[in-house]
């Protein structure tokens, strides 16, 4: 009996799982014409760059993956391109609160089973509360809350 997989291009209210981490696809023909030859590499795609303000007045400007908490630490088969520290005094946001990372040029987060959880507030969609491990596409503009923090995607 086969599964069917989910279908893993995202919609704005869809939540994002099973994503391959930075797979590449490439086409090659059934019947080659040509004689056969390897295939070229596929060209390094730039992923955009997005700014996240936070409440406590920190600007980071990120591309690619990252985790962020009051001090995020990846296990030992993780890696991320950005680890951000955020200064909460009230120690509402979890050491390792959130994941964040691009799919297809959208960004996403993943609330990381953090003790005060995620909010996500995307004008003019009502919040949503994010359920630990899942991911869910973030627009420009929305609002992060992570514990008593947020931050702004802009």
């Amino acid at each position: 009996m086969s599964r069917k997989r989910p279908d893993p291009r995202p919609s704005d209210t869809t939540i994002l799982e099973h994503l391959p981490p930075r797979s590449t696809v490439i086409s090659v023909p059934l019947w080659p014409t040509e004689p056969a030859q390897a295939p070229a590499r596929p060209a390094t795609v730039e992923r955009p760059r997005y700014t996240l303000q936070f409440s406590t007045g920190e600007t980071v400007s990120v591309r690619g993956n990252g985790l962020m908490g009051r001090r995020p630490l990846p296990q030992p088969t993780e890696t991320f391109d950005h680890l951000i520290q955020i200064t909460d005094p009230g120690m509402s946001v979890s050491k390792s609160h959130l994941e964040f990372g691009q799919y297809e040029g959208d960004f996403w987060v993943s609330d990381r089973f953090s003790s005060n959880g995620t909010i996500l507030r995307r004008s003019p969609a009502p919040s949503v509360r994010c359920e630990p491990g899942r991911r869910y596409l973030v627009s420009r503009g929305s609002r992060v809350e992570i514990g008593d923090q947020f931050f702004l995607l802009m």
